[in-house]
């Protein structure tokens, strides 16, 4: 969590009074006219030592919260840090307690947070990221969510009919051809790739690009008519088998009834935190399971079919 001088704040530590208790104590907003945040050296703070301040805080009853207070923090070394997260880098962050003083370190194994009599020790990353294959409109929807989740995210659409109109500036939109841009992007386990153009000339390589990565979600929209084709075509076209394409998602998204755009990213955005977060849904919850329970038909009206919507609203499931 980030404090300003007068109480306002960006992030949380609890979501709850412990917020309300930081900002009573160290911003001019609560107290008298002259004063004002401490500065120099780090302060640790603890909290729910006792069960009646676990309990005044909302705690489980015995729990405790540590924090470390940074006071007037280096802002060029948080966005360096935030730098080396967006590049999909692993960074240790270490803060001198006596000082504050700061110090980055590129690493490559993540260790737990390490607390000495000297130092704080922690490592963040690398960010997670998320490239989407298409500027279309429900990739405007999945981009957004994806950003609130704290996703990186890289739109890729050599279209210009499709970025000219793209209207989320925190996104990177980028011209290329897909199959060149995961190249570039180089997933990563905490990357996933997401075609949303229904264009197999467009879809197809970079799909195939991103199967040979460690990203832990590669998927594609569509029916599962369309997804059969898409597989057969690789596997006839590009050497692959039914082993090599295990990866494969698709349809994807979990199974809510989405027939809109906003609907099918709300159905898309929860299966892949479902997979970042390693929670294994249940069969009957993936598209595809639940449509061929429900005895629906492979290009039922609610199916896009290479992109263009049926009679009904479109649907991703």
């Amino acid at each position: 969590m980030a404090m300003r001088d007068d109480g306002a704040v960006v992030g949380s530590v609890s979501g709850g009074c412990i917020e309300d208790d930081l900002i009573n104590r160290y911003s001019q907003a609560y107290n008298a006219v002259d004063a004002c945040i401490p500065m120099g050296a780090p302060q640790s703070v603890r909290y729910g030592v006792t069960a009646d301040e676990a309990h005044r805080f909302g705690l489980p009853c015995g729990g405790t919260l540590e924090l470390l207070l940074e006071f007037d923090p280096d802002t060029e070394a948080l966005k360096q840090l935030i730098g080396h997260l967006d590049a999909g880098a692993l960074v240790q962050r270490e803060v001198a307690l006596a000082t504050g003083a700061v110090t980055l370190t590129p690493c490559t194994v993540p260790a737990a947070l390490d607390l000495t009599d000297t130092a704080l020790t922690n490592t963040f990353g690398p960010g997670y990221r998320m490239l989407i294959i298409g500027a279309g409109q429900l990739s405007e929807y999945l981009a957004t969510m994806a950003l609130f989740n704290g996703f990186t995210v890289t739109v890729c659409d050599p279209r210009d009919e499709y970025r000219g109109a793209w209207n989320v500036p925190a996104a990177k939109v980028v011209n290329t051809m897909p199959d060149d841009e995961v190249l570039a992007f180089k997933p990563d386990a905490r990357s996933c790739v997401v075609a949303l153009t229904h264009d197999p000339k467009l879809d197809d390589l970079a799909l195939l690009e991103a199967l040979s990565t460690p990203a832990f979600y590669v998927g594609a929209i569509g029916s599962r008519r369309n997804h059969e084709s898409r597989r057969q075509r690789m596997i006839t076209h590009f050497e692959q088998t039914d082993a090599t394409l295990q990866g494969l998602r698709g349809p994807i998204g979990i199974f809510i009834g989405s027939k809109t755009p906003p609907e099918i990213a709300v159905s898309v955005m929860a299966e892949i935190l479902a997979v970042k977060n390693g929670v294994v849904l249940p069969r009957d919850m993936a598209v595809g399971e639940a449509k061929n329970q429900r005895e629906i038909p492979p290009n039922d009206p609610g199916d896009l079919v290479c992109g263009v919507p049926s009679v009904n609203p479109p649907s991703g499931e």
